[in-house]
């Protein structure tokens, strides 16, 4: 399970939780620039969060984070979820701060197994 792609793992780590998995744009949307910022969106009873992916063999900066959060304020989206192998501590913090719930790899592994 550790070699499987992140993306993959993720969707199954949210369909297990009882998440309905969306693909952003299908509600409409034509720019692809904002929409590439978000992998997918997980839909569950009135909860709607957006998904950005990281596979990267290093650690996720604060950067990112700031980036994926205005990305999903243009979106008007709240709570939205990044998933990586690491954050940095700047990143955590500033995820803390603005309610963005950041998930490594290895949580997912633990949560599916």
């Amino acid at each position: 399970m550790l070699r499987e792609p992140l993306m993959k793992l993720a969707i199954e780590y949210f369909r297990r939780r009882g998440y309905r998995i969306e693909r952003p744009g299908q509600k409409g949307s034509s720019s692809t620039s904002e929409s590439s910022k978000i992998d997918f969106i997980v839909v569950k009873q009135n909860e709607m969060h957006p998904v950005l992916v990281k596979e990267w063999n290093r650690t996720v900066g604060v950067n990112v984070v700031i980036n994926f959060d205005k990305a999903s304020q243009d979106k008007r989206f709240s709570n939205p979820i990044l998933i990586s192998e690491k954050f940095s501590e700047h990143a955590k913090a500033y995820a803390n701060r603005r309610g963005i719930k950041l998930i490594t790899r290895s949580e997912i592994i633990r949560s599916l197994a």
